[in-house]
């Protein structure tokens, strides 16, 4: 347990460094556990079990939602540098991601519930994203519509 809490808080740590705030990182942190929302659903869905390769999949999974909500919230800093109002700067930033490029893994018996885990993990947490993350950015920061 002490080692999983240290690695969670050195990138933490990292975060907050690369964006100067404490906030992103909150923001960050607070979107990984809805991909544990699709992750179910896929492996529901598809009849597969979660062994030792969806696992797998799951841990590259919250890196994945860390990129992206690092993405997300960097485009936002752009944006708003930019000179764009906070709501739109915001609102732009919102830019889907693709997720199949597991699918050819979904023929492979060793591979499907890594793929699966990934696929439908991704897919539902990147929609989340895309609706939590400037929800909460603009929770933090206080950003009123126009």
């Amino acid at each position: 347990m002490y080692f999983s809490y240290s690695i969670i808080g050195k990138l933490q740590f990292i975060i907050i460094v690369l964006f100067n705030a404490y906030r992103p990182a909150l923001v960050i942190f607070m979107v990984i556990p809805f991909a544990l929302i699709g992750i179910t659903f896929g492996l529901l869905v598809t009849g597969t079990p979660f062994g030792f390769m969806a696992v797998l999949g799951a841990m590259s999974l919250a890196g994945m939602m860390i990129k992206n909500a690092i993405v997300l919230l960097d485009q936002v800093t752009l944006n708003l540098t930019e000179g764009m109002p906070a709501y739109k700067a915001v609102v732009e930033a919102a830019v889907a991601t693709t997720v199949f490029g597991m699918a050819p893994l979904l023929q492979d018996d060793f591979w499907v519930s890594m793929a699966v885990t990934i696929m439908f993990g991704l897919a539902f947490g990147t929609v989340l994203t895309m609706v939590v993350v400037p929800v909460l950015y603009a929770m933090f920061y206080k950003i009123q519509a126009d």
